[in-house]
């Protein structure tokens, strides 16, 4: 009984003593193959150079941040996601190709860890984030999409945020854990066309927060 008082008036002394602030967040999904810095490079300076034409898509939600009495704290954060893949099939026998751009749609739950580098102004974050896709399925001219998305995929993220007063500014890296197989079959009568593709890309993101 006293171990277990003992664990509650401890939870309750951190409880108190957390300080959460929330914060609107936005960002744009830029591509990549590799968490590298020499990729994160090349993706901001192509957006960069090509005005923005790398960039696949965009999200958007809020953050809450629980700084605990150390130099950690938790970021719970809700996204609505919007991006689009391009897929590219070659046809050996006519030497043409077939471009497909499937759209997505899914709201992401990440959950981080993150470690105050120096306090508010620079901070080192990691977890895992979950993925519910809204889209179910998709058409492109002749194609149809034969394996739906799935309902639920895990990814993870890592990157940095400074917050400058009420800005925040924040660069991060979302990988994979499991995968969203999609297939496009041609529908046009005996075609043998298809187009198999993972959705559950790897993305930098860089975006812009507001604290309030």
């Amino acid at each position: 009984m006293k171990k277990i008082l003992s664990i509650i008036l401890v939870s309750t002394a951190i409880g108190a003593s957390a300080q959460i602030s929330f914060a609107a967040k936005a960002n744009v999904l830029i591509p990549t193959s590799s968490a590298t810095w020499q990729n994160f490079k090349t993706g901001i300076s192509n957006a960069v150079e090509q005005k923005g034409k790398n960039i696949t898509g965009f999200n958007a939600g809020l953050s809450m941040k629980i700084d605990v009495p150390s130099a950690l704290y938790v970021m719970p954060e809700i996204y609505y996601t919007n991006f689009s893949n391009e897929v590219t099939l070659s046809n050996d026998t006519t030497a043409e190709s077939t471009t497909i751009k499937a759209k997505t749609s899914r709201v992401d739950v990440p959950v981080l860890l993150g470690y105050n580098l120096l306090g508010d102004m620079l901070s080192a974050y990691v977890g895992p984030v979950a993925s519910f896709n809204l889209s179910k399925d998709d058409n492109f001219d002749s194609f149809a999409q034969k394996v739906n998305a799935k309902d639920f995929t895990v990814g993870y993220q890592i990157g940095a945020q400074s917050e400058i007063k009420k800005l925040i500014i924040s660069a991060k890296y979302e990988g994979a854990f499991s995968k969203d197989q999609r297939k496009f079959v041609n529908t046009v009568a005996g075609s043998n066309q298809q187009i198999k593709y993972d959705n559950r890309t790897s993305l930098f993101m860089v975006g812009l927060g507001y604290k309030f």
